[in-house]
């Protein structure tokens, strides 16, 4: 079962979205918390799978709890996929950078929410990928020409630019196709090999880099200047 905890202050929101993925026979909720600070009580008591986090909250917002939960040693295993009214909201941004695995707006169809829970959980491919990407795509070609190279809010051992240094040239070229929101099914047909082969590319990539999931390897990409917004590779 997949263990999911969620985190929004408005009780209606949470009711739907509890009955919703406990449709699904491998989802369970196992708890609900109303502010960023619950949600990390929570967490730590719990160590559920996945957490649904609203960013806007009294008190400690959701932002905030992702970074405490992302640094959390304890709390490794714990992916974060972070809830939000507007695709453009740029604290979405802000929170993929603090750790989250990826976002998911609130209006998103039934299956949608179910299947991010799902995909988020296997942590074998980002959230609503061509969104994020456009977003991620977006807010960089804004940010400040400092932010390239510079290091990043995620837990990393050093600056992206530097690390990027320690990969292959095939482990860079996986990472600009990720950076694109593509799946290892995807990859693995673009670049002709297998899907294990591009899941253990990305797993090294993963570690090279010291990161904990696909979002981060993102974010690092655009930072990193190794993938250009507007610019397909």
């Amino acid at each position: 079962m997949i263990r999911v905890l969620l985190a929004d202050d408005q009780g209606l929101i949470r009711a739907g979205f509890r009955v919703l993925l406990e449709a699904a026979d491998d989802i369970e909720v196992v708890g609900e918390a109303v502010n960023g600070e619950q949600a990390v009580e929570l967490a730590r008591a719990g160590h559920p799978d996945v957490i649904l986090m609203d960013i806007r909250m009294p008190g400690t917002d959701g932002l905030a709890a992702t970074r405490v939960i992302a640094t959390d040693a304890t709390l490794d295993g714990t992916k974060i996929v972070i809830l939000t009214t507007f695709e453009t909201d740029e604290y979405v941004y802000q929170a993929l950078r603090a750790g989250a695995s990826g976002f998911l707006v609130k209006d998103a169809e039934p299956e949608e929410l179910i299947r991010a829970v799902r995909v988020v959980h296997r942590g074998e491919a980002l959230l609503s990928p061509s969104v994020t990407r456009r977003l991620i795509a977006s807010l960089a070609s804004r940010a400040p020409a400092g932010r390239a190279g510079s290091v990043p809010a995620v837990p990393s051992a050093g600056n992206p630019a530097h690390d990027l240094a320690r990969l292959t040239e095939r482990e860079r070229e996986v990472l600009c196709l990720v950076a694109r929101g593509l799946s290892n099914d995807e990859i693995a047909g673009m670049l002709f090999l297998s899907p294990l082969t591009t899941k253990t590319h990305v797993s090294r990539i993963m570690t090279k880099l010291a990161v904990r999931d696909r979002a981060q390897l993102v974010v690092i990409a655009y930072e990193s200047g190794l993938v250009v917004p507007g610019v397909t590779t």
